[in-house]
């Protein structure tokens, strides 16, 4: 059985619904908990594929959170020896950083549904399952970053140019969160709840948008996981 390592950050922000597929393939997921477990005693090497979640912190906030320099350590080990490795959101960021990119505030918060546009480039990448004409997205951030020297940009939004990026052959990285899971939006709203009152976005409103759109990007997100997994050869 293959091994994930997936890094979590806050409990509502797990794999989500890419669970679905890591099961069905055979994967087996190991969660650790920064802030909790001890991320320097992980071997950044052994994991077939190690996620980075997403979380409410950035990726430059090593002073508040050392761990951070953790996660950077490892995802700078993987990406330099070419091993497969996710990032979503913060994990996203982290990687982007290992990369070499600067990481810093975006224009804006980019809270709720907005589809993705996607470049050419996914015309040969699994990214092309998200397009707009099968599904919106769903997103939650604060910061971005510059897309780091030798990526493939897959991805962007009018708030953010930098949504999904591809570097090497095993790397992927999101912005945003394919991995949603519409029946567990709840906790998100009440976990970020004082971030959705600063920027005056009605948790009704997501809500609302979650339970007529989340259906077709759990698909969708699952088709892309699953057809990223069989490029890389790990099924």
């Amino acid at each position: 059985m293959k091994k994930i390592l997936a890094i979590r950050h806050v409990a509502f922000e797990d794999v989500g619904s890419f669970a679905v597929p890591f099961g069905r393939l055979g994967f087996e997921v190991s969660y650790r908990d920064a802030g909790t477990d001890d991320l320097k005693r992980l071997s950044a090497e052994e994991p077939d594929l190690v996620v980075l979640l997403g979380g409410p912190i950035g990726a430059c906030d090593e002073a508040e959170y050392p761990f951070v320099l953790d996660e950077l350590r490892i995802a700078e080990a993987r990406l330099k020896k070419d091993l497969p490795l996710l990032g979503i959101c913060l994990g996203a960021q982290i990687m982007a950083r290992a990369l070499g990119a600067c990481v810093y505030p975006g224009p804006r918060k980019e809270i709720g549904w907005k589809p993705l546009t996607l470049t050419a480039a996914r015309l040969s990448s699994p990214v092309r399952h998200l397009s707009p004409t099968a599904t919106s997205m769903f997103h939650w951030h604060g910061d971005t970053f510059d897309l780091p020297s030798g990526a493939t940009l897959l991805a962007s939004t009018d708030i953010c140019a930098n949504q999904a990026y591809s570097w090497g052959s095993h790397a992927l990285a999101f912005q945003c969160h394919p991995e949603l899971v519409g029946a567990r939006i709840e906790p998100w709203l009440l976990g970020h709840a004082c971030e959705l009152a600063q920027n005056s976005v009605q948790p009704s409103t997501i809500r609302r948008e979650t339970q007529t759109l989340s259906a077709a990007l759990e698909a969708a997100g699952q088709s892309c996981l699953e057809e990223w997994l069989r490029q890389m050869g790990l099924v």
